[in-house]
Protein backbone atom coordinates (compact mmCIF):
# COMPACT_ATOMS: atom_id res chain seq x y z
CA UNK A 1 0.00 0.00 0.00
CA UNK A 2 2.81 2.32 0.80
CA UNK A 3 4.32 1.65 -2.60
CA UNK A 4 1.06 2.43 -4.39
CA UNK A 5 0.58 5.60 -2.38
CA UNK A 6 4.07 6.83 -3.30
CA UNK A 7 3.47 6.04 -6.94
CA UNK A 8 0.13 7.85 -6.88
CA UNK A 9 1.70 10.82 -5.12
CA UNK A 10 4.48 10.94 -7.70
CA UNK A 11 1.99 10.90 -10.55
CA UNK A 12 -0.07 13.60 -8.85
CA UNK A 13 3.08 15.67 -8.47
CA UNK A 14 3.86 15.43 -12.19
CA UNK A 15 0.30 16.38 -13.07
CA UNK A 16 0.43 19.30 -10.67
CA UNK A 17 3.71 20.57 -12.12
CA UNK A 18 2.37 20.15 -15.67
CA UNK A 19 -0.81 22.01 -14.78
CA UNK A 20 1.20 24.85 -13.24
CA UNK A 21 3.34 25.04 -16.37
CA UNK A 22 0.24 25.19 -18.56
CA UNK A 23 -1.24 27.95 -16.41
CA UNK A 24 2.05 29.87 -16.55
CA UNK A 25 2.26 29.33 -20.32
CA UNK A 26 -1.35 30.47 -20.69
CA UNK A 27 -0.69 33.58 -18.59
CA UNK A 28 2.45 34.31 -20.61
CA UNK A 29 0.58 33.84 -23.87
CA UNK A 30 -2.23 36.09 -22.68
CA UNK A 31 0.27 38.70 -21.51
CA UNK A 32 2.09 38.54 -24.85
CA UNK A 33 -1.18 39.05 -26.73
CA UNK A 34 -2.04 42.06 -24.60
CA UNK A 35 1.40 43.56 -25.16
CA UNK A 36 1.05 43.15 -28.93
CA UNK A 37 -2.48 44.55 -28.83
CA UNK A 38 -1.09 47.66 -27.15
CA UNK A 39 1.31 48.09 -30.09
CA UNK A 40 -1.44 47.89 -32.70
CA UNK A 41 -3.51 50.83 -33.98
CA UNK A 42 -6.64 51.34 -31.89
CA UNK A 43 -5.82 48.28 -29.79
CA UNK A 44 -6.46 45.96 -32.73
CA UNK A 45 -6.15 42.29 -31.70
CA UNK A 46 -4.30 39.98 -34.09
CA UNK A 47 -6.33 36.96 -35.12
CA UNK A 48 -5.41 33.30 -34.68
CA UNK A 49 -5.01 32.84 -38.44
CA UNK A 50 -2.04 30.83 -39.69
CA UNK A 51 -0.26 30.41 -43.00
CA UNK A 52 1.17 32.47 -45.83
CA UNK A 53 -0.51 35.58 -47.23
CA UNK A 54 0.26 35.95 -50.94
CA UNK A 55 0.44 39.32 -52.72
CA UNK A 56 2.03 40.76 -55.84
CA UNK A 57 2.62 44.06 -57.57
CA UNK A 58 4.65 47.26 -57.73
CA UNK A 59 8.40 47.05 -57.27
CA UNK A 60 8.29 50.60 -55.90
CA UNK A 61 7.02 49.28 -52.57
CA UNK A 62 9.24 46.20 -52.36
CA UNK A 63 11.50 47.62 -49.64
CA UNK A 64 8.49 48.53 -47.52
CA UNK A 65 6.90 45.10 -48.07
CA UNK A 66 10.15 43.39 -47.02
CA UNK A 67 10.19 45.42 -43.81
CA UNK A 68 6.50 44.87 -43.06
CA UNK A 69 6.82 41.14 -43.83
CA UNK A 70 9.57 40.75 -41.22
CA UNK A 71 7.46 42.56 -38.62
CA UNK A 72 4.38 40.51 -39.58
CA UNK A 73 6.20 37.26 -38.96
CA UNK A 74 7.60 38.61 -35.70
CA UNK A 75 4.25 39.87 -34.39
CA UNK A 76 2.49 36.58 -35.21
CA UNK A 77 5.29 34.46 -33.71
CA UNK A 78 5.98 32.93 -37.11
CA UNK A 79 2.42 31.66 -37.54
CA UNK A 80 1.78 34.05 -40.43
CA UNK A 81 4.01 35.29 -43.22
CA UNK A 82 3.83 37.40 -46.37
CA UNK A 83 5.02 36.38 -49.82
CA UNK A 84 5.17 39.53 -51.97
CA UNK A 85 6.32 39.27 -55.60
CA UNK A 86 7.51 42.66 -56.98
CA UNK A 87 6.51 41.88 -60.58
CA UNK A 88 5.07 45.32 -61.34
CA UNK A 89 1.71 47.05 -60.95
CA UNK A 90 0.14 45.54 -64.08
CA UNK A 91 0.97 41.98 -63.11
CA UNK A 92 -0.21 42.55 -59.54
CA UNK A 93 -3.55 43.88 -60.75
CA UNK A 94 -3.99 40.92 -63.12
CA UNK A 95 -3.22 38.37 -60.39
CA UNK A 96 -5.59 40.09 -57.96
CA UNK A 97 -8.44 40.23 -60.47
CA UNK A 98 -7.86 36.56 -61.24
CA UNK A 99 -8.08 35.66 -57.56
CA UNK A 100 -4.48 34.40 -57.47
CA UNK A 101 -3.35 36.81 -54.74
CA UNK A 102 -5.04 38.33 -51.70
CA UNK A 103 -4.11 41.89 -52.59
CA UNK A 104 -2.24 43.82 -55.26
CA UNK A 105 0.37 46.51 -54.79
CA UNK A 106 -0.07 49.14 -57.49
CA UNK A 107 1.28 52.57 -58.41
CA UNK A 108 -1.90 53.26 -60.40
CA UNK A 109 -5.60 52.64 -59.73
CA UNK A 110 -7.70 50.09 -61.59
CA UNK A 111 -9.36 51.42 -64.74
CA UNK A 112 -13.13 51.35 -65.25
CA UNK A 113 -13.19 47.90 -66.84
CA UNK A 114 -10.94 46.49 -64.14
CA UNK A 115 -13.19 47.95 -61.41
CA UNK A 116 -16.04 45.79 -62.79
CA UNK A 117 -13.77 42.73 -62.84
CA UNK A 118 -12.72 43.48 -59.26
CA UNK A 119 -16.33 43.50 -58.12
CA UNK A 120 -16.74 39.97 -59.48
CA UNK A 121 -13.49 38.87 -57.84
CA UNK A 122 -14.72 40.31 -54.52
CA UNK A 123 -17.98 38.34 -54.64
CA UNK A 124 -20.07 41.36 -55.63
CA UNK A 125 -18.37 43.85 -53.30
CA UNK A 126 -16.23 46.89 -54.08
CA UNK A 127 -12.45 46.70 -54.25
CA UNK A 128 -10.76 49.44 -52.25
CA UNK A 129 -7.61 51.36 -53.15
CA UNK A 130 -5.69 52.05 -49.95
CA UNK A 131 -2.83 54.58 -50.50
CA UNK A 132 -0.58 52.70 -48.14
CA UNK A 133 3.07 52.96 -49.08
CA UNK A 134 4.29 56.48 -49.65
CA UNK A 135 7.03 56.44 -52.24
CA UNK A 136 8.19 59.96 -53.10
CA UNK A 137 9.71 60.19 -56.56
CA UNK A 138 13.24 61.55 -56.41
CA UNK A 139 15.16 63.24 -59.16
CA UNK A 140 18.29 61.23 -58.51
CA UNK A 141 21.62 62.26 -59.97
CA UNK A 142 25.30 61.39 -60.08
CA UNK A 143 27.34 64.52 -60.60
CA UNK A 144 30.89 64.54 -59.27
CA UNK A 145 31.57 67.51 -57.01
CA UNK A 146 27.90 68.54 -56.66
CA UNK A 147 26.42 67.52 -53.32
CA UNK A 148 23.39 69.81 -53.43
CA UNK A 149 21.21 70.57 -56.43
CA UNK A 150 17.92 72.42 -56.87
CA UNK A 151 15.68 72.10 -59.91
CA UNK A 152 12.45 73.89 -60.75
CA UNK A 153 9.63 71.75 -62.13
CA UNK A 154 10.08 73.52 -65.49
CA UNK A 155 13.76 72.57 -65.59
CA UNK A 156 12.96 68.97 -64.66
CA UNK A 157 10.63 68.79 -67.66
CA UNK A 158 13.22 70.39 -69.95
CA UNK A 159 15.95 67.97 -68.80
CA UNK A 160 13.85 64.89 -69.55
CA UNK A 161 12.69 66.36 -72.89
CA UNK A 162 16.29 67.03 -73.87
CA UNK A 163 15.82 70.82 -74.09
CA UNK A 164 18.51 71.35 -71.41
CA UNK A 165 21.61 69.34 -72.29
CA UNK A 166 24.35 70.66 -69.97
CA UNK A 167 24.54 70.76 -66.19
CA UNK A 168 25.88 74.33 -66.28
CA UNK A 169 22.99 75.58 -68.44
CA UNK A 170 21.92 79.11 -67.42
CA UNK A 171 18.44 77.87 -66.40
CA UNK A 172 19.97 75.42 -63.90
CA UNK A 173 22.48 78.03 -62.71
CA UNK A 174 19.56 80.31 -61.87
CA UNK A 175 18.18 77.64 -59.51
CA UNK A 176 21.60 77.09 -57.91
CA UNK A 177 23.26 80.39 -57.10
CA UNK A 178 26.65 79.87 -55.48
CA UNK A 179 26.93 76.26 -56.66
CA UNK A 180 29.75 75.44 -59.07
CA UNK A 181 28.09 73.41 -61.81
CA UNK A 182 30.38 71.46 -64.16
CA UNK A 183 30.40 71.75 -67.94
CA UNK A 184 29.17 68.19 -68.38
CA UNK A 185 26.51 66.57 -70.52
CA UNK A 186 23.25 65.63 -68.84
CA UNK A 187 22.71 61.91 -69.40
CA UNK A 188 19.08 60.95 -68.87
CA UNK A 189 18.19 57.41 -67.80
CA UNK A 190 14.52 56.38 -67.93
CA UNK A 191 12.48 53.26 -67.18
CA UNK A 192 12.53 51.06 -70.29
CA UNK A 193 9.83 48.73 -68.95
CA UNK A 194 6.18 49.61 -68.41
CA UNK A 195 6.04 51.33 -65.06
CA UNK A 196 3.55 52.94 -62.71
CA UNK A 197 6.40 55.23 -61.65
CA UNK A 198 6.73 56.44 -65.24
CA UNK A 199 2.97 56.97 -65.48
CA UNK A 200 2.89 59.04 -62.30
CA UNK A 201 6.02 60.98 -63.20
CA UNK A 202 4.49 61.95 -66.54
CA UNK A 203 1.23 62.91 -64.81
CA UNK A 204 3.26 65.11 -62.48
CA UNK A 205 5.11 66.80 -65.36
CA UNK A 206 1.82 67.37 -67.22
CA UNK A 207 0.21 68.95 -64.15
CA UNK A 208 3.22 70.99 -62.99
CA UNK A 209 5.10 71.86 -66.19
CA UNK A 210 5.02 71.79 -69.97
CA UNK A 211 4.83 68.08 -70.81
CA UNK A 212 2.79 66.18 -73.38
CA UNK A 213 3.60 62.52 -72.67
CA UNK A 214 1.46 60.09 -70.68
CA UNK A 215 1.16 56.43 -69.75
CA UNK A 216 3.46 53.71 -68.43
CA UNK A 217 6.00 53.97 -71.26
CA UNK A 218 8.51 56.81 -71.23
CA UNK A 219 9.38 58.58 -74.52
CA UNK A 220 12.57 57.08 -75.92
CA UNK A 221 13.83 60.13 -77.80
CA UNK A 222 16.18 61.30 -75.04
CA UNK A 223 18.65 59.28 -73.00
CA UNK A 224 18.81 55.54 -72.45
CA UNK A 225 16.53 53.06 -70.77
CA UNK A 226 16.97 50.50 -68.01
CA UNK A 227 14.57 47.98 -66.52
CA UNK A 228 13.16 48.41 -63.05
CA UNK A 229 13.89 50.82 -60.22
CA UNK A 230 17.17 49.10 -59.37
CA UNK A 231 18.11 49.11 -63.06
CA UNK A 232 17.90 52.88 -63.47
CA UNK A 233 19.77 53.59 -60.24
CA UNK A 234 22.53 51.14 -61.15
CA UNK A 235 22.86 52.79 -64.54
CA UNK A 236 23.03 56.32 -63.13
CA UNK A 237 25.57 55.21 -60.50
CA UNK A 238 27.91 54.29 -63.34
CA UNK A 239 27.52 57.55 -65.28
CA UNK A 240 29.01 60.88 -64.20
CA UNK A 241 26.32 63.35 -65.22
CA UNK A 242 23.54 60.78 -65.03
CA UNK A 243 20.02 61.62 -63.86
CA UNK A 244 16.81 59.66 -63.48
CA UNK A 245 13.40 59.67 -61.81
CA UNK A 246 13.00 56.88 -59.26
CA UNK A 247 11.38 56.05 -55.93
CA UNK A 248 13.24 57.71 -53.08
CA UNK A 249 14.08 54.40 -51.38
CA UNK A 250 16.02 53.17 -54.40
CA UNK A 251 17.90 56.47 -54.75
CA UNK A 252 18.91 56.29 -51.08
CA UNK A 253 20.03 52.67 -51.35
CA UNK A 254 22.16 53.48 -54.41
CA UNK A 255 23.79 56.45 -52.66
CA UNK A 256 22.74 58.91 -55.38
CA UNK A 257 22.22 62.63 -54.95
CA UNK A 258 18.59 63.71 -54.57
CA UNK A 259 17.66 67.12 -55.96
CA UNK A 260 15.56 69.64 -54.07
CA UNK A 261 12.57 70.65 -56.18
CA UNK A 262 11.05 74.10 -56.49
CA UNK A 263 7.34 73.43 -57.03
CA UNK A 264 6.56 77.13 -57.15
CA UNK A 265 7.01 78.22 -53.53
CA UNK A 266 10.75 77.76 -53.06
CA UNK A 267 13.00 74.70 -52.96
CA UNK A 268 11.59 71.75 -51.04
CA UNK A 269 13.88 69.04 -49.72
CA UNK A 270 12.53 65.50 -49.94
CA UNK A 271 12.01 64.42 -46.33
CA UNK A 272 9.35 63.16 -43.92
CA UNK A 273 8.14 66.64 -43.03
CA UNK A 274 7.73 67.91 -46.61
CA UNK A 275 5.98 64.73 -47.77
CA UNK A 276 3.77 64.73 -44.67
CA UNK A 277 2.67 68.26 -45.49
CA UNK A 278 1.63 67.18 -48.98
CA UNK A 279 -0.26 64.15 -47.58
CA UNK A 280 -2.29 66.32 -45.21
CA UNK A 281 -3.93 67.95 -48.22
CA UNK A 282 -4.68 64.81 -50.23
CA UNK A 283 -7.90 64.89 -52.22
CA UNK A 284 -9.71 61.75 -53.37
CA UNK A 285 -11.96 60.82 -56.25
CA UNK A 286 -15.10 59.38 -54.73
CA UNK A 287 -15.99 58.85 -51.10
CA UNK A 288 -15.50 56.42 -48.24
CA UNK A 289 -12.71 53.87 -47.95
CA UNK A 290 -11.97 53.57 -51.67
CA UNK A 291 -9.25 56.23 -51.67
CA UNK A 292 -8.23 56.88 -55.26
CA UNK A 293 -5.99 59.94 -55.04
CA UNK A 294 -6.77 62.97 -57.18
CA UNK A 295 -3.26 63.00 -58.60
CA UNK A 296 -3.79 66.10 -60.72
CA UNK A 297 -4.70 68.14 -57.63
CA UNK A 298 -1.74 66.66 -55.74
CA UNK A 299 0.83 67.16 -58.49
CA UNK A 300 -0.21 70.73 -59.29
CA UNK A 301 -0.17 71.88 -55.64
CA UNK A 302 2.28 74.59 -54.67
CA UNK A 303 2.08 74.63 -50.88
CA UNK A 304 5.20 76.10 -49.30
CA UNK A 305 7.45 73.44 -47.80
CA UNK A 306 5.48 70.55 -49.32
CA UNK A 307 6.88 67.85 -51.63
CA UNK A 308 3.92 66.63 -53.73
CA UNK A 309 5.83 64.49 -56.26
CA UNK A 310 4.63 61.36 -54.50
CA UNK A 311 3.68 57.88 -55.55
CA UNK A 312 0.82 57.01 -53.22
CA UNK A 313 1.19 53.31 -53.89
CA UNK A 314 -2.02 51.40 -53.32
CA UNK A 315 -2.82 48.11 -51.70
CA UNK A 316 -5.87 47.00 -53.70
CA UNK A 317 -8.05 44.83 -51.45
CA UNK A 318 -11.56 43.43 -51.37
CA UNK A 319 -13.79 45.42 -49.04
CA UNK A 320 -15.73 42.20 -48.57
CA UNK A 321 -15.69 38.77 -50.19
CA UNK A 322 -12.65 37.00 -48.73
CA UNK A 323 -13.04 33.77 -46.81
CA UNK A 324 -12.70 34.38 -43.08
CA UNK A 325 -9.08 33.19 -42.81
CA UNK A 326 -7.91 35.40 -45.70
CA UNK A 327 -9.84 38.43 -44.41
CA UNK A 328 -8.14 38.01 -41.03
CA UNK A 329 -4.70 37.66 -42.61
CA UNK A 330 -5.16 40.73 -44.81
CA UNK A 331 -6.28 42.80 -41.82
CA UNK A 332 -3.53 41.40 -39.57
CA UNK A 333 -0.86 42.25 -42.12
CA UNK A 334 -2.11 45.75 -42.93
CA UNK A 335 -2.58 46.60 -39.26
CA UNK A 336 0.94 45.35 -38.53
CA UNK A 337 2.21 47.59 -41.33
CA UNK A 338 0.38 50.57 -39.84
CA UNK A 339 1.84 49.76 -36.43
CA UNK A 340 5.33 50.06 -37.92
CA UNK A 341 5.30 53.47 -39.57
CA UNK A 342 8.61 54.11 -37.86
CA UNK A 343 12.35 54.57 -38.21
CA UNK A 344 12.73 51.10 -39.71
CA UNK A 345 10.47 52.15 -42.58
CA UNK A 346 12.45 55.37 -42.98
CA UNK A 347 15.67 53.36 -43.16
CA UNK A 348 14.04 51.27 -45.90
CA UNK A 349 13.71 54.55 -47.83
CA UNK A 350 9.99 55.23 -47.40
CA UNK A 351 8.08 57.95 -45.63
CA UNK A 352 5.89 56.87 -42.67
CA UNK A 353 2.26 57.96 -42.83
CA UNK A 354 1.01 60.12 -39.97
CA UNK A 355 -1.90 62.35 -39.01
CA UNK A 356 -5.19 62.35 -40.89
CA UNK A 357 -4.04 59.95 -43.57
CA UNK A 358 -2.92 57.40 -40.99
CA UNK A 359 -6.32 57.59 -39.27
CA UNK A 360 -8.11 57.13 -42.60
CA UNK A 361 -6.15 53.96 -43.32
CA UNK A 362 -6.78 52.49 -39.86
CA UNK A 363 -10.54 52.93 -40.24
CA UNK A 364 -10.51 51.43 -43.74
CA UNK A 365 -8.56 48.31 -42.70
CA UNK A 366 -10.85 47.78 -39.72
CA UNK A 367 -13.83 47.84 -42.12
CA UNK A 368 -12.60 44.94 -44.34
CA UNK A 369 -14.98 41.99 -43.97
CA UNK A 370 -15.21 38.32 -44.90
CA UNK A 371 -18.04 37.21 -47.21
Amino acid sequence: MIRNFKRTAAIFGVVAVSSSALVACSDSSSSDKEAKKAEMPGGYALSDAEGQLVAEGASSQQNAMDYFAAKFQEMTDGKQSLSYTPSGSGSGQTQFLGGQVAFAGSDSPLDEEQVKEAEKRCEGSEAWHLPFVIAPVAIAYNLEGVDELTLSTENVAKIFKGDIKKWNDDAIKKDNEGVELPDKDIKVVYRADESGTTSNFQKFLSAAADWKGEGKNFPTGVGEGADGSSGVTTQVSQIDGGVTYVEHSHAVQAGLGVAKIDFGAGAAELNEESVGKALENLKFKGEGNNMVVDSEALFSSKDEGAYPMILTTYEIVCSKGYDEATANQVKDFLMTALAHQDEGLTEAGHIPVTGKHYDRLVEAVKAIEAK
